[in-house]
């Protein structure tokens, strides 16, 4: 079932090319309509009315990414009596929830679905999805958008479709293409990417191939290509709102980035740009918005920026260093939202991987600003559809320390304003150690559970569990490697507060809330086997997996620990973990 998963994982590591060779059979013919990308007007951002606005690039715009968003009220879950910990206070944490920074968007535990991750109809498969409940699952995934039919059968493609296209800075060729209505076991096709979406209450994020706009033979190739998008939100139906436009094209390791010019019939060059993108994303968008006023729907589209860019990474792809200015002159106010990646670090101590956590979406943040600000543009929602460590060789991806990284991620993606995020993914193979899966394929070497949740899967469930709908001011005064994310919930009486524990010492924390009423407080305790750095299991309270990787079964069922505030709120935050608190 699963025979060629290796192969399927590997491409999503852009920074190393690897060939997968597939055999073509037959060909469709390429109806073209589209609406001219020659408009001159500029309309404003259509949003769906929100009752919030975010902060990001230096100006303020309507996000209709938290259109969505409704005040929370916080339920005591079950629960034991537990002693107030005790200890000397080495930090303490200072809540004041009368200073409410931002809403906090439900859309940014979402997640990634792929066409290498089987058909995703099992029930136990199902089941888990729906409890991480991601609320937006992103498709097809990756690179493999740039060469995906969505319309097309196993092996049939357009006739104006090449054999080969470019990958891995233009030095080699290969044939690989996705279809979406393949119905084979090992991949997952359009409708059951559909059902998924259906079965586990989310809605989707949805990438169109822009690639085929590039590598097309045809007279008018984007006209194409964009025909191809548009038919897409027809069959869509209105089910999906986001759109994004390709995938990270400005990449030397995707499919477009350059293209055989013997082949090309309207004049482009070789290597893509950032101003011919957003040449391209007009026509796009122009068919797209079309097809969806046909139907009587409203999407949102979006365009590619560049998350940061280095002197290192430009001498590898010199396009990177004009990319976002020049997409954004030739877009103009035309994208609804903007999309970037990021894949945070590459380092394999869990120190930097964490501390990366919070540099990394500054980073992300102050280089949009700077784009954003220099080109003059208009700030639009920013949405982070792939994020997720590059770290390989001692199990960082399937370790607790990437649990923790998404947990500090989030709480900085909310700090920063970013308001939707998907991250990268959800099904992928062992790979020794090295996928970037939050389920497994019960591939693992000592542990064969069929869609068994990794750790990363634990910390996000009670993230979303344990944080209310509105982002509070806190502080932190002590230990460096303490961190804190503070929320309210609206309806009621309850605060909560998500503390890190970065470090590979245990802590202990007191935690002020000022015009605190609260009469208990109730926590879980997040931690791995810290006799590993990276552990590939994850205890809730003391509750651990029977298996030799994951969690606790139960999770769902675990009871919290109960104590009374008075005489103050503490905790004890052990090494490497996380401590999800709610005082009410």
């Amino acid at each position: 079932m699963f025979g060629s998963f290796t192969y399927f994982v590997m491409i999503k590591n852009k920074r190393f090319a690897f060939l997968i060779i597939f055999f073509i059979a037959g060909c469709s013919g390429c109806i073209k309509d589209f609406q001219s990308s020659t408009k001159t007007s500029k309309t404003q951002v259509s949003s769906i009315s929100s009752t919030s606005t975010s902060v990001v690039g230096g100006s303020i715009s309507s996000d209709f990414f938290l259109s969505n968003w409704a005040a929370k009220k916080f339920t005591s879950p079950a629960f034991v009596v537990a002693a107030k910990p005790t200890g000397m206070a080495s930090t303490v944490i200072s809540v004041n929830t009368s200073t409410v920074i931002s809403e906090i968007s439900n859309n940014l535990g979402g997640s990634n679905a792929n066409t290498f991750s089987g058909q995703m109809t099992d029930a136990n498969l199902v089941a888990n999805v729906k409890g991480l409940n991601p609320g937006l699952i992103r498709y097809p995934g990756g690179n493999i958008s740039d060469t995906y039919f969505w319309n097309e059968p196993n092996g049939q493609l357009p006739a104006d479709v090449p054999p080969s296209v470019y990958v891995s800075n233009g030095d080699s060729t290969t044939n690989y293409f996705w279809y979406g209505q393949n119905t084979q076991s090992w991949t997952l096709s359009l409708n059951n990417y559909y059902a998924l979406l259906q079965n586990t209450g989310s809605k989707g994020v949805i990438t169109v191939n822009y690639s085929y706009a590039r590598y097309g033979t045809s007279t008018n190739p984007v006209a194409a290509a964009a025909h191809l998008a548009a038919n897409w939100v027809r069959y869509d139906k209105g089910r999906t709102t986001y759109w994004e436009v390709g995938n990270e094209n400005y990449g030397y390791w995707e499919p477009g980035w350059k293209i055989n010019t013997a082949t090309n019939k309207d004049g482009q060059p070789m290597q893509l740009t950032g101003t011919l993108y957003g040449k391209h994303f007009l026509v796009f968008a122009d068919s797209m918005r079309k097809a969806a006023a046909e139907i009587g729907v409203s999407i949102k589209i979006g365009a590619q920026l560049i998350a940061e860019t280095s002197a290192a990474t430009q001498a590898l792809n010199p396009a990177e260093a004009n990319w976002n200015s020049g997409l954004l002159a030739s877009v103009g106010n035309q994208a609804d939202y903007y999309i970037v990646h990021d894949y945070y670090t590459s380092a394999s101590d869990a120190a930097s991987i964490l501390n990366s956590a919070t540099a990394v979406t500054q980073n992300v943040k102050t280089y949009i600003q700077q784009s954003i600000t220099s080109s003059g543009a208009q700030q639009k929602p920013i949405a982070m559809t792939e994020w997720n460590i590059f770290s390989v060789g001692s199990d960082q991806k399937v370790s607790q320390i990437a649990g923790i990284h998404a947990v500090i991620t989030q709480g900085e993606m909310i700090k920063a304003g970013i308001n939707m995020a998907t991250r990268f993914d959800l099904l992928g193979k062992w790979d020794n150690g090295d996928d970037f899966g939050t389920f497994s394929i019960g591939d693992e070497p000592d542990n064969p559970t069929l869609w068994n949740p990794r750790p990363a899967f634990y910390f996000m469930y009670y993230f979303k569990s344990f944080v209310g709908d509105q982002l509070v001011s806190s502080s932190v005064n002590g230990n460096s490697n303490i961190l804190a994310y503070a929320s309210k919930y609206s309806t009621g009486n309850a605060t909560g507060v998500v503390v890190v524990n970065k470090g590979s010492s245990n802590q202990y924390v007191t935690i002020n809330i000022a015009n605190n009423s609260a009469t208990y407080y109730y926590y879980y305790t997040l931690v791995g086997d810290n006799s590993m750095q990276f552990s590939r299991k994850v205890y809730v309270n003391g509750q651990g997996p029977s298996t030799a990787s994951g969690g606790p079964s139960n999770y769902a069922s675990i009871p919290a620990n109960r104590v009374a505030t008075a005489g103050g709120i503490s905790v004890s935050v052990p090494a490497y973990s996380v401590v999800y608190l709610v005082a009410q």
